[in-house]
This record gives C-alpha cells, sequence and structure tokens, in this order.
C-alpha cells in the first residue's frame, strides 16, 4: 500500500523544488495505478490548505482522502481504520512535509510494526536541510529508502508484458 500525505493546493507550492516533486509523484501515482497499488491519501485540514493538487488527483484516480488536523497520520482514526482494513504491513511512504507530517507518521508506523519505504524523490519539505535531516531520522528509525522508479520496477519484477511497457512509458 501507498500513503499519500498532504500534497494540497496551498501546501506544495511552498516545497523546495515543487514543480520536480509534483512531476515525480505524478508518475509514482500513476504507476501506482497500474500496479493496482492500494492508497490511503490525507489532507491537512483542508478549508484552510486546500484540496490534493490537480495533477496528483489525476494520478491517483478515484480516492476519498482522509481529513486530519494531527501531524501525524496516526492520529485520525479514519485514517488508522482505512490502513487497517488493507491488511498490509509494507507502506510505501509518500507526502509533505517530510520533517513533520511525514516523519510523524512514519515514526508511528514503524512503532506499530508497519515495514515503511521512504520513496525519497516523492518526500519534500519547504527547506532541504529539513527533508535530508527528516530522511535520516526515519532511515536510522528503520525505514527504507527508494526512489520512486526503483520501487515500479522491483513491484513488477520483470522486463515483459502491458505492465512492463506502461510503466517504461512513465519513467521515460
Amino acid at each position: 500500500m501507498a500513503i499519500a500525505i498532504d500534497f494540497q493546493e496551498k501546501l506544495l507550492p511552498a516545497m523546495s523544488d515543487d514543480r520536480t516533486l509534483e512531476n515525480k509523484v505524478c508518475r509514482f501515482f500513476a504507476g501506482a495505478r497500474i500496479m493496482e497499488l492500494p492508497v490511503v491519501v490525507t489532507q491537512q485540514y483542508t478549508k484552510g490548505l486546500g484540496d490534493t493538487t490537480a495533477p496528483i488527483k489525476e494520478a491517483l484516480g478515484d480516492f476519498d482522502h482522509v481529513e486530519k488536523k494531527s501531524f501525524s497520520a496516526i492520529g485520525e482514526p479514519e485514517f488508522v481504520k482505512q490502513v487497517e482494513e488493507l491488511g498490509k504491513k509494507t507502506i510505501l511512504m509518500t507526502g509533505i512535509e517530510a520533517h513533520i507530517c511525514v516523519e510523524q507518521t512514519t515514526l508511528d508506523l514503524l512503532e506499530r510494526g508497519y515495514d515503511v519505504f521512504l520513496v525519497t524523490d516523492c518526500i519534500g519539505s519547504r527547506k532541504e536541510e529539513d527533508l535530508k535531516g527528516a530522511v535520516m531520522r526515519m532511515v536510522q528509525a528503520g525505514a527504507v529508502p527508494v526512489t520512486y522508479e526503483a520501487v515500479l520496477y522491483e513491484m513488477l519484477g520483470e522486463a515483459s508484458g502491458d505492465r512492463f511497457k506502461a510503466i517504461s512509458k512513465i519513467v521515460k
């Protein structure tokens, strides 16, 4: 399963290198749809920070977001319910901001026994040093760093078939 933390209209533009981040997030979730990977999407205080950005919404396809006010998504019962109902123990983590909501959610998921893979090129912060520090802390706590392209090809497992062609088209 993948998690998309707070890729919202008023938040994403404030991130360092926001266009590159949004592009990679869109590619990752387009590939995740091809691989039929379930995704849990959060939005922090939608009334103030807006909806998930239009390009990311398009890449995700149909979804209902979990509204949250707590920094860690684990603080929202609906998020916990959705994650538990999926019955998966491996999580591909994406989102913003790395050093706040992504980090706190990741640390809480690790504490609950989940295997968390940080899709590092699909995580952002306003300042590069906050991003680097957060990734370092999450990795030291047990999260595994990956890139969106590496994880999509790992899910594929082989260079054949329609899914391979579709994923190859997305990453090139």
